[in-house]
């Protein structure tokens, strides 16, 4: 099965996350195809947005574990490193972004989130951002510039489910768009909650909205790299995670929640 689903259409290119079966976790193929549609997006000089969504009853529920217990340090590692590659291209993509989440967002699944510059929510939906909990640091500086820097550390280092209406309370989530649902994948993300993304619309050309980005201070992607090697590097990253892993399966309620961060 195809495990991100891609198309351009008018101007608007989505991205759909495709791995229902596994809360959408963050397979190794998953990250490399979302990857592949991204660039194939940013070279298609029509497009104008990039829309993230997910297939399923959740939008991604992390880094996906389901290959732990095989995996080396260096598999892990060169995976959080790809992981951390598509955050930055999309935090700093010359185009809009935009995320539609509901359900279960956690992990990097949370940070896919926080990359994005509208951040699109249901209220369904539950953030977590678990990494510390077993010496991974990804996507904190992003966290702090959406929500602040004492909010995201309480976050990070807690590991704390979060519901919708806190996390637009704090910045993360830009507007809560529907009641319940189970993914936006049949929507036209055309006008969704208080942003218009129509075709028609007033745009900004890549290169000043590029500059725009530069002067707010939003590119962090070697500082962003390095903290995420220099934790990921540490020698022991498997055992940590089958560590985290065997501790929150005492308190899962389900397979995808077993098999995710």
């Amino acid at each position: 099965m195809t495990e991100v689903r891609s198309r351009i259409v008018e101007g608007i290119a989505t991205i759909e996350l495709n791995r229902p079966s596994c809360g959408n976790a963050l397979s190794a193929s998953l990250v490399e195809q979302c990857l592949t549609a991204l660039d194939a997006a940013l070279t298609d000089q029509t497009v104008h947005t990039v829309v993230i969504c997910a297939n399923g009853k959740h939008f991604c529920t992390g880094f996906d574990l389901s290959n732990l217990d095989s995996a080396s340090d260096g598999e892990l590692f060169f995976r959080f490193v790809r992981i951390e590659l598509l955050l930055s291209r999309i935090w700093n993509a010359p185009v809009r972004t935009v995320a539609l989440t509901h359900g279960r967002t956690w992990g990097a699944g949370a940070d896919l989130f926080a990359a994005c510059d509208f951040r699109l929510s249901a209220s369904n939906t539950t953030f977590r951002f678990p990494g510390a909990q077993f010496g991974i640091v990804l996507g904190t500086s992003r966290l702090s510039q959406r929500i602040g820097r004492t909010r995201a550390f309480d976050w990070i280092s807690s590991g704390a489910e979060i519901d919708a209406l806190t996390a637009q309370s704090a910045g993360l989530v830009t507007d809560i768009v529907q009641s319940e649902m189970d993914g936006f994948a049949d929507m036209q993300p055309l006008s969704l909650g208080n942003h218009d993304f129509a075709v028609g619309g007033p745009r900004v050309d890549r290169a000043t909205l590029t500059a725009v980005r530069r002067s707010a201070g939003s590119d962090q992607a070697d500082s962003e790299l390095a903290m995420l090697v220099r934790s990921a590097s540490q020698p022991g990253l498997q055992s940590r995670m089958i560590a985290y892993r065997d501790r929150i399966r005492k308190k899962a309620d389900g397979k995808v929640a077993r098999d995710a961060l």
